[in-house]
């Protein structure tokens, strides 16, 4: 997933892969884009959330309405309620003048919640009431402001896990994922790990004013074996750093940093049934976002033994 084409002189989101699941996921875009629906997108850290939400958006009839962003774990949570909801004068402390938040600058358009699930509990309920009413009151104020905004949210938490715990409200849980898109890990997504490659380093090519010629063979045989943990963002930060750092034209698995140049495979059969094992655990762990459990039905073989492999290869499972 990234960001290349444009439209009057803004840099739009595309996604960039040919695998089944990612041309699913286009079409759910295409289907979905243009309703009222509220929408959340589900994934592992690194997939690319961020630019469906994105897409959703663009591809609507308020495309050329604000598409505004908050990251609910990036701000505090005493200053949270403010930007969100804005604050009239006197309000609180340093509050010197009225401020309209992220609700009334979204009028029209999109607002995007990224880590919904970082909402402290007491502006869940002020969300619900704006899900169930569509109007909104600034901290200090008293008059209801009606808005209209299409809310879509991501987070990487299991929320059903937080609605069981009592950390996330079940009511706001159906109003928020009236539709659910699941983003896959980019170990999902068979054979777009080299694309997506070849479209970094495209692109970081343009930015520093180099000329490269593609990847080395042990590269491209690396990217595709590599289970990428941290997904298209661990993909594009590794060919950001070698474009940085590399000397030559063309990309190495060392450049990388994916593994010793040159490396020969394991000569015994224990040693490559080990490579094998270690690979496809750490697949499962991916596409099962760490659900030993699951990974353990995906692998085909029992929890215990699955632990049992974990601890032996010393894996990690979050």
């Amino acid at each position: 997933m990234h960001r290349n084409s444009t439209r009057a002189g803004i840099q739009l989101p595309v996604l960039v892969g040919k695998s089944k699941i990612i041309d699913s996921i286009r079409h759910e875009i295409e289907k979905i884009a243009d309703t009222t629906a509220s929408v959340l997108i589900t994934g592992p850290s690194g997939s690319g959330k961020d630019i469906v939400a994105q897409l959703l958006h663009q591809r609507s009839c308020r495309a050329t309405r604000p598409y505004i962003a908050l990251n609910c774990a990036a701000v505090a949570a005493d200053l949270l309620e403010s930007e969100m909801f804005g604050h009239e004068a006197g309000a609180f402390t340093g509050a010197v003048k009225s401020r309209p938040g992220r609700f009334e600058a979204a009028h029209g358009g999109t607002l995007f919640l990224d880590q919904v699930g970082d909402l402290p509990v007491p502006l869940q309920g002020k969300l619900l009431r704006f899900l169930q009413e569509r109007v909104i009151e600034r901290i200090g104020g008293r008059k209801s402001i009606p808005v209209d905004v299409r809310i879509v949210c991501t987070t990487h938490q299991r929320l059903e896990a937080m609605i069981a715990a009592q950390k996330f409200r079940e009511d706001l849980f159906y109003r928020l994922a009236e539709i659910v898109v699941r983003i896959p890990s980019l170990a999902e997504r068979q054979g777009d790990a080299v694309l997506l490659a070849h479209h970094f380093l495209a692109r970081f090519s343009r930015e520093s004013g180099r000329d490269f010629k593609g990847f080395t063979p042990d590269a491209i045989a690396a990217i595709s074996d590599w289970s990428w943990p941290g997904n298209v963002r661990e993909l594009e930060n590794r060919v950001k750093r070698a474009v940085i750092m590399a000397d030559s034209s063309r990309l190495t698995a060392g450049n990388l940093d994916l593994g010793r140049i040159g490396s020969e495979p394991p000569l015994s059969l224990k040693a490559a049934r080990e490579v094998a094992d270690k690979a496809a655990i750490r697949q499962a762990l991916a596409r099962t976002e760490s659900n030993v459990s699951n990974a353990a039905k995906v692998l085909g073989i029992s929890r215990p033994t699955l632990y049992d492999l974990i601890k032996q290869y010393g894996l990690e499972t979050v």
